[in-house]
């Protein structure tokens, strides 16, 4: 499975974890970095000194590449990027902000990064900036999401299109099945998160990843759109959401409502009625929570499977 992606990255599989917040600690950051992919640490999540606390153990827990992921829109990026360049992290992606903020000077410190757009003109700006990678986030993930709402199929070819620098496609994707798909359409690896978010390692609480499990097609939406587009799981704070939007409540209003803890509440607490539920729409085809080496193994044997049977096909036609 060596390509750009791999190489860029040190990795044996162009498989990324994302960086979600409240479930990306170092348990599963190493857990995914040992079995072959890039493990990431959510810093959206962390204080400086418990992101320094989390590279510390996940360093001492894999001897394989791991990175951070940095929204840049967080309150603590400044102080949580110099813990990453003090720590001497050789992996960063940064979402949710402008790449040229950070780019040169994580070069500077010998650091890639790899920078999350929604569209291609943003993809285009990210290689401006001198990124070294690009992931292309269709609005099928979950969590913070592009206000394009360009679904994974549609925006990774066009972002291919307008770049060579190394694409992985993220958002809907949990299967070796929907990652050779990815392949096909023009990217060099995935970035998978809802599946990992509901794996043992991951950091949720036990009944947030149980209530992921029972999602059925149709139960996540894109809602906060007046502040930060999120999908997440429609519960009561959905609801409360929903209500307001529809009779026009204004940005302060909006931002009142969401506070500054309601995805650790619902997330990491386990508050299902209360907290913000965010996941992707592939949960619903999630029914298990498993060890992340079960779900590795599942996705390149179904991925190589894939192939094989292309391969075959090709045959027979020729």
């Amino acid at each position: 499975m060596e390509n750009k992606v791999t190489e860029l990255l040190k990795i044996k599989y162009p498989v990324v974890q994302g960086g979600m917040v409240w479930c990306s600690g170092w348990k599963l950051a190493s857990a995914v970095s040992n079995n072959g992919g890039l493990g990431l640490l959510g810093s959206g999540s962390m204080h400086p000194d418990v992101l320094r606390e989390h590279i510390c153990k996940c360093r001492a827990a894999t001897p394989f590449p791991f990175g951070v992921n940095v929204p840049l829109m967080y309150y603590e990026a400044e102080e949580i990027m110099k813990v990453i360049m003090d720590e001497g992290v050789k992996i960063v992606f940064t979402s949710a902000g402008n790449p040229k903020t950070w780019t040169k000077t994580l070069h500077d410190h010998g650091i890639t990064v790899v920078h999350v757009v929604s569209s291609s003109r943003f993809a285009l700006k990210a290689e401006e900036a001198g990124v070294d990678a690009v992931v292309a986030e269709g609005f099928e993930a979950g969590g913070h999401n592009g206000r394009e709402e360009t679904t994974t199929l549609a925006l990774v070819p066009q972002v291919r299109a307008v770049t060579r620098l190394p694409l992985i496609a993220a958002g809907g994707i949990g299967s070796g099945a929907a990652m050779l798909a990815a392949r096909c359409l023009g990217a060099d690896g995935v970035q998978i998160g809802s599946r990992f978010a509901l794996a043992e390692e991951s950091a949720a609480h036990a009944d947030f990843k149980r209530r992921c499990i029972e999602t059925g097609e149709g139960d996540t939406l894109l809602t906060l759109k007046k502040i930060s587009p999120t999908r997440m799981i429609k519960n009561g704070f959905y609801r409360q959401v929903n209500d307001a939007e529809d009779r026009g409540a204004g940005v302060e209003e909006m931002q009142a409502l969401l506070g500054r803890g309601r995805a650790r509440q619902g997330i990491f607490e386990g508050d299902l009625e209360n907290g913000m539920l965010e996941i992707g729409q592939i949960s619903s085809t999630v029914r298990q929570i498993e060890p992340v080496k079960a779900i590795m193994d599942e996705i390149v044997s179904e991925y190589r499977s894939g192939l094989e049977k292309l391969a075959a096909e090709r045959e027979e036609t020729v």
